[in-house]
């Protein structure tokens, strides 16, 4: 069977995510580069295949009450977390990238909303290794992207402030799989 493609941006989270589950899942790919700037990306030729069932599990087979707690971590994610560590990163990673001035009233404004997000998970994780449960699933694997750029940030002292998050962003950085995506960017 030929290798699946995977179209993307090395430089986009969502891209980023897309590959780290494909490394996760052991799966054989065939990384297509995207010129996001041309607008390439929205092209009807670019629609994501994402099925596989090999490799590490990412999803929680079980209870329901097993399956209410991962979901419960990826509304987290998504409502919670991304939005203020989005933002972050576009301050204090990309605008200084593209030679644009840091807003500081913002990076201060979304430092405090992302710290009482890390307030609660440092909660969490003092009971669980990770965040949906006691192993690695899409719950952890969703906060990589993000993760990895606000540590090349100010915004580290965030997470090493806090000990069970700053144990949990090691584990989830180290993850081989995210190392391979790591190694993708520096190509």
């Amino acid at each position: 069977m030929a290798a699946m493609k995977v179209h993307g941006y090395p430089l986009s989270t969502a891209t980023q995510r897309v590959l780290a589950c494909l490394y996760e899942k052991d799966v054989e790919f065939q990384f297509v580069n995207v010129d996001m700037i041309a607008g390439e990306h929205k092209s009807p030729n670019f629609l994501p295949l994402n099925v596989s069932d090999k490799g590490t599990q990412l999803l929680l087979p079980g209870s329901n009450k097993t399956m209410a707690v991962f979901q419960l971590w990826k509304e987290v994610e998504a409502h919670q977390f991304d939005p203020p560590s989005t933002k972050l990163v576009f301050e204090l990673r990309y605008k200084p990238h593209f030679g644009m001035t840091t807003d500081a009233a913002v990076v201060e404004e979304y430092e405090d909303k992302l710290a009482k997000v890390l307030d609660v998970y440092e909660a969490r994780l003092a009971e669980s290794k990770y965040l949906a449960c006691d192993h690695f699933t899409l719950a952890d694997l969703h906060h990589l992207p993000t993760v990895q750029y606000l540590l090349g940030s100010s915004a580290k002292k965030m997470f090493d402030s806090r000990p069970h998050v700053s144990a949990w962003v090691a584990d989830i950085t180290a993850r081989p799989a995210w190392s391979k995506v790591m190694g993708m960017l520096k190509q």
